[in-house]
C-alpha cells in the first residue's frame, strides 16, 4: 500500500507541476535536423521510453526515435545526486547545444529541468516526425502498460500476438500480493516452479513442460510476463525462450508502470488457462541459452567470449556475498563485470529512473567498458539466475546473436572450493 501512496503522490505532484508549466517550448528557438547535425548538438527525446525503444505514435508509421537522439523523458524524475551521471551518460554539458522534441508539455518539462543543470543552449528540433529512425531491434517484445491495456479491451495494437496470447505475473512463493492487486485477468507462476534448491539451479525439463502444459502454454502461445520485480518476469522469460515458447513479452518496468498509469486492478486468486496436452516442439528447443558450470569453465578459455558477472561492485570485488544464504565472497577469476543495480534484488545500471529498460546504446556503452561486445560467445550469470536473465532478456532484444544464461552462477561456482575465486579491486582486460 505504501508504494502505491508513493506513485500516486508523484503522479498527482507531476500533474500539479506540468498545469502550472509556463510555455517554456514557445520559447526555445527551432532547430532544423540538419542544423542540429551541423551544430553536433544533442538531440534529445523527450517522450515516454516506449516511443523512444520502437512503439510507433498514434497515427504514425514508424515508431522509435530520431536517428543518433539520446532519451531523456519528461517522465522521470532524477534527484540531485543522479542528475551529473545522467547528464553524462547523454554527453549533455554546458557548452553543447540540445535540440529537444516530443509533446510541447515534454519538451517544457525536460527544458526547465535542463536550465536547472546549467544546461542553457537549448532548441526545439523542427521536422523529427519524417526524420529517419533507429529502435530497438526487438522493441515488439517490450510491452508497455497503454499497449497491455488496449489489447486486454481487444482494440486494434501495434505488433498484436498473431494467435491465442496469455498474460502472467511471476513472483516467489505463494500469491499474497497477488491476492491484493494484479492485472485483470492475470495467470501467477510461482519461481519456485521454475528453479530448485539446493542451488535454486532451473528444474528438470520434463518438470518444466509441466508447467508450461499446465498453464496452457504451448510453443505458439504468446506469453506476456510482468513483476512486481522485473527480474522475476525474465527468469521465467529467460526459461521459456530456453524451452521454445517462440513469443515471449516482457511488460518494461514491471507492475509499478501499470500503477503509475492508473489501469484497472483487480482483487482475488490467480485466473487458471485451460491446460493443454502438447506443447508442440521437443524441450529444449533452445539448449544453447543455457549454460552449464562445466560449459562456463570451457568459455573463459576462448578467446571470443566472456562469462558475464551481472552483480553490483561490492560483490563483484568480495566485499559482500550479496546473499544471506550465500557465504563465500568473490567471484570467478577472468569474468567481466557486467554491471547490476544496488544489491542483489536490483538491476538498476539497466533501468531509466522509472524502472524501464534504459536505451539499448547506454547498455553496450557500459559493457564495453569491460570489453563485452555483440559478437562474442556471451554468458551472463548472478547469484542465482534473476538479474541475469534480464541482462540475457536485454542482450536478446539487441539481437545478440550468442548469449546464455550460466544458471548456477556464483552460487554454483562458490559452493566447490575446488574452483578458483578472485576479490579485490581490478579492472578489464586490455
Amino acid at each position: 500500500m505504501k508504494r502505491h501512496l508513493r506513485f500516486l503522490q508523484a503522479v498527482l505532484a507531476t500533474l500539479l507541476l506540468w498545469c502550472a508549466l509556463p510555455a517554456f517550448a514557445a520559447e526555445l528557438p527551432p532547430l532544423s535536423l540538419a542544423d542540429a547535425k551541423s551544430k553536433q548538438a544533442v538531440m534529445l527525446d523527450t517522450r515516454a521510453s516506449h516511443f523512444y525503444q520502437g512503439w510507433p505514435m498514434e497515427g504514425e508509421s514508424q515508431g522509435g526515435h530520431v536517428a543518433g537522439a539520446e532519451s531523456l523523458s519528461a517522465d522521470w524524475k532524477y534527484s540531485n545526486d543522479e542528475w551529473p551521471k545522467a547528464l553524462e551518460s547523454k554527453g549533455l554539458t554546458a557548452d553543447r547545444p540540445v535540440a529537444l522534441y516530443g509533446a510541447p508539455r515534454e519538451v517544457a518539462e525536460v527544458a526547465r529541468l535542463l536550465r536547472k543543470q546549467g544546461i542553457k543552449q537549448l532548441f526545439e528540433l523542427q521536422g523529427w516526425q519524417a526524420a529517419p529512425r533507429e529502435h530497438l531491434v526487438r522493441w515488439q517484445q517490450l510491452v508497455y502498460p497503454g499497449w497491455l491495456a488496449d489489447l486486454q479491451e481487444g482494440k486494434p495494437v501495434a505488433a498484436a500476438p498473431t494467435g491465442d496470447w496469455k498474460l502472467f505475473e511471476v513472483d516467489w512463493g505463494s500469491p499474497k500480493a497477488y491476492l491484493l492487486s494484479h492485472i485483470p485477468g492475470a495467470g501467477y507462476i510461482d519461481t519456485n516452479r521454475l528453479e530448485e534448491e539446493p542451488l535454486w539451479n532451473k528444474v528438470s525439463d520434463e518438470a518444466l513442460k509441466t508447467l508450461l502444459l499446465e498453464n496452457g502454454i504451448r510453443h505458439d502461445t504468446t506469453v506476456i510476463l510482468y513483476g512486481r520485480n522485473t527480474m522475476a518476469a525474465a527468469r521465467a522469460a529467460h526459461l521459456m525462450m530456453y524451452a521454445g515458447v517462440q513469443d515471449v513479452r516482457l511488460l518494461d518496468g514491471g507492475l509499478d508502470a501499470w500503477f503509475v498509469q492508473h489501469l484497472r486492478t483487480e482483487t482475488g486468486l490467480p485466473n487458471k488457462f485451460e491446460p493443454v496436452k502438447e506443447f508442440g516442439v521437443a524441450i529444449p528447443a533452445h539448449p544453447e541459452y543455457y549454460t552449464t558450470l562445466d560449459q562456463a569453465k570451457a568459455l573463459l578459455k576462448q578467446p571470443d567470449s566472456a562469462l558475464v558477472s551481472v552483480r553490483t561492485w561490492d560483490e563483484f570485488i568480495g566485499n559482500t556475498s550479496g546473499y544471506s544464504y550465500i557465504k563465500p565472497k568473490g567471484d570467478i577469476p577472468g569474468a567481466k563485470w557486467g554491471r547490476g543495480g544496488v544489491d542483489a534484488n536490483s538491476m538498476s545500471d539497466f533501468h531509466n529512473p522509472d524502472g524501464t529498460m534504459k536505451p539499448a546504446g547506454e547498455i553496450l556503452t557500459m559493457w564495453d567498458q569491460w570489453n563485452i561486445e555483440p559478437t562474442q560467445q556471451a554468458a551472463f550469470y548472478c547469484g542465482t539466475g534473476w538479474r541475469a536473465s534480464e541482462a540475457f532478456f536485454y542482450a536478446w532484444l539487441m539481437d545478440w546473436k550468442r548469449i546464455s544464461v550460466y544458471d548456477g552462477g556464483w552460487y554454483e561456482w562458490s559452493s566447490d572450493p575446488k574452483n578458483p575465486t578472485v576479490t579485490g579491486e581490478r579492472q578489464p582486460a586490455k
